[in-house]
């Protein structure tokens, strides 16, 4: 291949893979990032064959040198009289007249065209640059939420082979980091790439960049938590002795809490998600059942009803979904997750990249018999009217996928508000189990509710006096290890005037 050739070859690749990572952004969605082993060996199959391609090509046109070198080969002592033949003329016109459009011919042959079309259709495919960073920041938000050093994130080797991050990823990840303004972070992972680097494991960083940025990270860090300490001396490295307590200091995580203003949520919001949890009274747990239900709207139908929290109450309703429904709705959900734009479920705005973390798709009542079927389901256990209500919403969670706490409850100004009202209840359902992490959470109550696949969750985001219940507020916490499927249905106020009793208590 020429230097050329190379070059056209470097920008295609690299050309795709921008465009790609603009509209694929896989690590909002595990099940997108499952495609990327099959996208994979794809892949890998179509460069081979263009790797074939390319080198049938140098064959021949390795074949076309040889034959104008043979035919040229002795050079005439007399120029000028051996062209004066017409013979000789003729041949030599003819010859010369036909290399290059034997040249051209292996140039652009039939199949060098169609491998390099397929190879750059399946490189659309491929993720860009945004994923490896959104990827990152997933690995940063889990890193954050459950306190991990870099070198005891043993859970993920646990779960995939043993897998362990080289120099220059661990360089990559630090550098990332720094530039989203996790400085701990990113001191954390320098400090591990000098590791790496000491232990003479390969890399194309070098120590010097690595003692540079470490001691750039530290130097900010060092301002931060100690502004009156002089500025380094030591041709502006930080002391080592200073180096060295702020990464013991950042492994206990004891400045996180005094440093990064917390409010109360965030705090039980984080507490929660590691597996804390908020001790009730005997009576109150007492409280805390399980039961078989007959459906409020449908008297003739049987739930396995759990009362997972009293105040407010929330409900979960087991093997709410077969396996066959799951797999329906799963697959009906999928291409349009493929087409789909990040939005955020409560305000209806695309979320920004910094924060995207799962993507939504929305199944209509006449689509498929089980989506009928389900919300016919959530009609009889639930009592309420489902005339106003939004259509059924599928979100799989990406990588270290979360949710920050919100209110499902819309405000006024939405646009909906007037036709439908507010959101006055939530049926959340689970299409998966999560290994670690996705639990759902309720920092200012302290309730956490574990995924369970088939199960359903129900809420109300109202009070009977129609205003906010403010102990609603809620988050999904990142996904550690697993993937995370879920179903939403918000029931609107607007028709549930018979089906539910109003108050004018203010309490109620």
């Amino acid at each position: 291949m020429s230097e050329m050739e190379a070059k056209w070859m470097i920008l295609l690749l690299s050309t795709c893979w921008m465009f790609c990572g603009a509209v694929n952004e896989f690590y909002s969605s595990t099940d997108h990032m499952t495609r990327l082993i099959d996208i994979r060996k794809e892949f890998a199959r179509c460069l081979h064959g263009y790797i074939e391609a390319l080198e049938g090509q140098v064959d021949a046109l390795k074949r076309t040198l040889n034959t104008l070198e043979k035919d040229f080969d002795d050079a005439p002592e007399d120029p000028e009289k051996f062209i004066s033949n017409p013979l000789a003329a003729f041949q030599l016109v003819r010859k010369l007249s036909r290399v290059w459009a034997t040249t051209q011919e292996h140039l652009e042959g039939r199949r060098n065209t169609e491998t390099l079309e397929k190879l750059r259709s399946t490189a659309q495919t491929l993720p860009g640059a945004d994923d490896v960073d959104g990827v990152v920041m997933a690995l940063v938000r889990l890193q954050e939420m459950y306190r991990l050093d870099p070198r005891n994130i043993s859970l993920f080797s646990q779960v995939s082979h043993n897998l362990t991050l080289d120099p220059d990823e661990t360089f990559h990840i630090a550098m990332i980091s720094y530039h989203s303004h996790r400085l701990q972070y990113a001191l954390l992972w320098m400090e591990e790439t000098l590791r790496k680097l000491d232990e003479g494991e390969e890399a194309n960083v070098t120590k010097d960049e690595v003692l540079y940025q470490l001691a750039s990270f530290s130097h900010q860090l060092a301002v931060i938590q100690m502004p009156s300490r002089p500025e380094p001396t030591n041709g502006g490295l930080l002391h080592p002795a200073l180096h060295k307590s702020l990464i013991e200091s950042i492994k206990t995580w004891e400045w996180t809490a005094k440093y990064i203003p917390h409010t109360d949520t965030e705090n039980t919001y984080e507490a929660l998600c590691t597996g804390k949890r908020v001790a009730m009274t005997p009576q109150r747990e007492r409280k805390l059942v399980c039961r078989y239900r007959r459906g409020r709207g449908n008297p003739l139908m049987l739930f396995k009803e759990e009362v997972e929290w009293d105040q407010p109450m929330i409900l979960r309703y087991h093997d709410f979904l077969s396996e066959g429904e799951i797999d329906t709705i799963k697959t009906l959900a999928r291409p349009k997750l493929s087409r789909a734009q990040v939005i955020d479920a409560v305000s209806g705005k695309r979320v920004s990249a910094a924060s995207r973390v799962s993507q939504s798709a929305w199944l209509y009542e006449d689509e498929d018999p089980v989506v009928t079927q389900v919300n016919q389901r959530i009609a009889d256990v639930t009592g309420l009217e489902l005339q106003t209500a939004e259509s059924l919403q599928i979100a799989n969670y990406g990588i270290g996928g979360q949710y920050e706490p919100h209110y499902d409850s819309k405000l006024t100004n939405d646009s909906d508000f007037q036709l439908r009202g507010g959101r006055i209840a939530t049926v959340l359902i689970y299409m998966s189990d999560v290994d670690i992490g996705g639990a759902t959470v309720f920092p200012d109550v302290g309730a956490a509710l574990q995924p369970k696949r088939g199960s359903a969750v129900l809420w109300f985001n109202l009070l009977r006096n129609g205003n906010e219940d403010i102990r609603t507020l809620h988050a999904a916490c990142p996904v550690f290890v697993g993937s995370k499927w879920v179903a939403n249905k918000w029931i609107r106020t607007y028709g549930q005037e018979f089906r539910r009793k109003c108050s004018t208590i203010k309490s109620d």
